[in-house]
């Protein structure tokens, strides 16, 4: 063997020496792999491995420095579950995390008949996140020990070392939606390196509706800066927001017809919240907070919280103080004043009297329409002069011919001035109702007291009633047809047809009325029965009362009048500045439209 060939075999020597000393598996890899060959035989065998045992095998191998370090006797231990409750509220407890873990909602039932829960499972996170020696740590990742002091309170702590401990204190108060939330973090200031704390709260809303996607419309985290008005996140899409404009007074994760809130004593500092938009079976949306606190460095600190988990009922919020009422979603202004102030009260005052909520929405539509009236009364007189002056208008577009517009609108000017009927007059009446009508639109679907009511064949008046339903989807309909609905639309087109025959509208005109109740039929079949309903009702009494208009307005009367009106000496009146400005913009017409006709 020359030189060269020893040289090498030496050197593939080391190589192969340092390759099997540096890529050794280590200890934690031979036991994961050991798992792995076991599992595999037991698979092997036909042998079914319990959750408990798949856990088992599955939990990371903690070194001993871990066990020394920040909570090491917290890193590992066993999940164990308390309750609290009482007449109205169900908590269940986990001591990893030290968290609640689901909130039952008592003498609430989902859609199909089962108890209202809210939250439930590991997927939901609540914990504080703390920078401990350059290592951020996470209660949500802690065992803590438990401890009842009461039938309503519960203690969970967890132990960074002699006298140091972050300790939240649970108090659920008898026949309360609220439940007093307490964090102690005694003895921590030598060890967190950080002005403030953040609080993690995670959720994923469990279905509770009919309707998924009505659900998902009215679900969205809100939250309140001090002295400013509550807002919400966008209800549409995923999205995350900062909240830095000031203190934040409290956060809500709101879902449909109920929520979680929590509000701090000394309100949060600042922080983010975000909401996605669930894909998966059975839920609606999940939502996401980090809020952070003050950490004044003291050996003994303190955070005083307080829960609501409850319904989405107007009064049940006011009575929580804060503007949390104002998670019920009453519209845009001016529509939220007319709900809040007057439709709400009076609905209020109607169910005091315990009747059927079919009831209840009928009599408000009575007192609404009665309400309405001598706006509906002016709107159709004004409507009946401009059916009687139509053939009048047909002379003049005769004589003056379509080519010439703006000549033919001064000509009806001076024929409405003549006669003294302002063309406007149908349709102001009509447009002073439809905030009120619209106001009803955001009323009804954000209407608690609706929920699982039933009248006629409509089992829940917070719902669309199903009453066709054909197993399949349909573009711009979808999978079913709501009768009320249906008798909605054709309501509304028949209520079309007689506008149109008391205002002689013609030409296009006389079909747009028809194309928007069409367009509704797609848009309200998804919507609530209680809704539709009081539109049904709504195009009803009007019939009532335009037939009863009908008998005391007398067209020849009218007509006489508008005679009389006609005959009469026209006074010169001073011109307004937009009467001025109207008649010189059709002059200018007029003229540039005889310099087209020279060329």
């Amino acid at each position: 063997m020359d030189r060269n060939t020893f040289t090498g075999l030496f050197l593939i020597m080391i190589v192969l020496a340092g390759s099997f000393y540096f890529f050794k598996p280590s200890e934690a890899e031979l036991k994961k792999e050991q798992a792995r060959v076991t599992a595999d035989s037991i698979k092997k065998a036909g042998v079914k491995t319990t959750p408990a045992a798949a856990q088992a095998a599955a939990a990371p191998t903690l070194d001993s420095a871990a066990l020394k370090g920040p909570f090491g006797a917290n890193i590992s231990g066993t999940e164990t579950k308390s309750v609290l409750e009482n007449e109205k509220l169900k908590l269940t407890f986990t001591n990893k995390g030290g968290k609640i873990l689901s909130v039952e909602i008592k003498g609430e039932k989902t859609y199909r008949g089962q108890p209202v829960i809210l939250f439930d499972g590991n997927a939901n996170k609540f914990g504080l996140n703390l920078n401990i020696g350059g290592k951020l740590i996470s209660t949500n990742d802690l065992y803590f020990s438990p401890s009842k002091i009461s039938g309503t309170s519960l203690s969970m702590r967890a132990t960074y070392g002699e006298g140091k401990y972050i300790e939240y204190l649970y108090d659920l108060k008898p026949n309360s939606n609220n439940v007093a939330f307490n964090i102690n973090l005694n003895g921590l200031n030598q060890v967190i390196q950080s002005n403030n704390v953040t609080l993690n709260w995670e959720t994923v809303l469990l279905e509770q509706e009919k309707s998924l996607k009505n659900e998902q419309r009215y679900s969205a985290p809100y939250y309140k800066y001090v002295d400013q008005t509550p807002d919400h996140l966008n209800i549409a899409k995923d999205v995350k927001e900062d909240l830095t404009k000031g203190k934040v007074e409290w956060i809500a994760f709101k879902q449909h017809f109920f929520s979680g809130v929590l509000l701090p004593k000394d309100g949060f500092e600042k922080g983010n919240l975000e909401v996605k938009v669930s894909t998966e079976p059975g839920q609606v949306k999940w939502y996401a907070a980090n809020m952070q606190m003050q950490f004044n460095q003291l050996a003994s600190q303190n955070y005083a919280m307080e829960f609501y988990f409850g319904n989405n009922k107007f009064s049940e919020l006011k009575k929580q103080g804060h503007e949390i009422e104002k998670l019920v979603e009453m519209g845009y202004w001016p529509l939220k004043y007319i709900n809040r102030f007057v439709v709400l009260p009076v609905f209020n005052f109607l169910e005091g009297f315990g009747w059927n909520y079919g009831l209840i929405i009928l009599v408000l539509t009575i007192l609404l329409k009665l309400v309405l009236s001598p706006l509906t009364y002016k709107s159709y007189v004004s409507m009946a002069k401009m059916r009687i002056l139509k053939p009048e208008m047909d002379e003049i577009k005769a004589k003056v011919g379509e080519d010439n517009p703006t000549l033919l609108q001064q000509e009806y000017l001076k024929l409405y001035k003549q006669v003294g009927v302002n063309p406007l007059g149908g349709c102001l009446p009509m447009l002073l109702q439809l905030p009120i009508v619209m106001a009803f639109f955001f009323f009804f679907p954000n209407l608690f007291e609706l929920r699982g009511q039933s009248f006629l064949w409509m089992h829940d008046l917070s719902t669309y009633d199903d009453f066709i339903k054909f197993g399949f989807h349909l573009p711009f309909i979808g999978d079913h047809l709501s009768l009320m609905c249906i008798l909605m639309t054709v309501s509304t087109l028949i209520y079309t047809y007689f506008n149109n025959q008391i205002s002689g509208a013609t030409g296009q005109m006389k079909y747009i009325g028809y194309i928007m109740p069409i367009i509704f039929l797609g848009v309200l079949n998804d919507y609530p029965a209680g809704l539709n309903y009081y539109y049904f009702l709504a195009n009803m009494l009007t019939f009532g009362q335009q037939f009863l208009i009908k008998k005391m307005v007398n067209d020849e009367k009218i007509h006489a009048i508008l005679k009389e009106n006609k005959s009469k000496p026209q006074e010169p009146k001073k011109k307004s500045k937009f009467q001025s400005r109207l008649d010189d913009y059709m002059r200018q017409q007029q003229q540039i439209k005889a310099q087209d006709k020279k060329k």
